[in-house]
């Protein structure tokens, strides 16, 4: 006869907590499951935003913009299949993020330029002529 075993939803099993252990003491899940680190710059006539997406191809990556927002996202699906002594082990990943942001209201929306190299996603947004700096000639009366 069996016995009753209480259900722990919590506990996940031994190699779970292994995975777990190793994961966090190596840092070994991959950097696209994880939302991006962004960097934010303003010059005199652009903004620079600059967004890390190691482990990611520009074919990967989604850049949007819908009214004042601007949306950074994408969806990765990984699989793999090993056949080793006599063994056939599949592994599927997906991850997915999306970040947005709210343009400000000087931005040239129609004029953004993204560059994709290195896994850094390097976007340009220009300010609107009208809203970039203009000199002014003192006269002498």
């Amino acid at each position: 006869m069996k016995s009753l075993v209480k259900y722990d939803p919590s506990y996940l099993g031994v190699f779970d907590d292994i995975d777990r252990m190793f994961n966090s003491f190596f840092d070994l899940e991959p950097t696209w499951t994880r939302t991006p680190a962004v960097d934010i710059r303003e010059e005199s006539d652009k903004y620079l935003l600059e967004a890390e997406l190691t482990g990611l191809s520009e074919k990967d990556v989604d850049v949007k913009v819908q009214d004042n927002l601007l949306t950074i996202s994408s969806k990765k699906s990984e699989q793999t299949e090993e056949k080793k002594n006599g063994y056939l082990v599949k592994e599927r990943r997906h991850s997915s993020f999306s970040r947005s942001f709210v343009l400000p209201k000087d931005a040239d929306r129609d004029k953004i330029e993204a560059s994709f190299k290195n896994g850094l996603l390097a976007l340009s947004i220009p300010k609107l002529p009208e809203a970039q700096p203009k000199s002014i000639t003192v006269k002498v009366s």
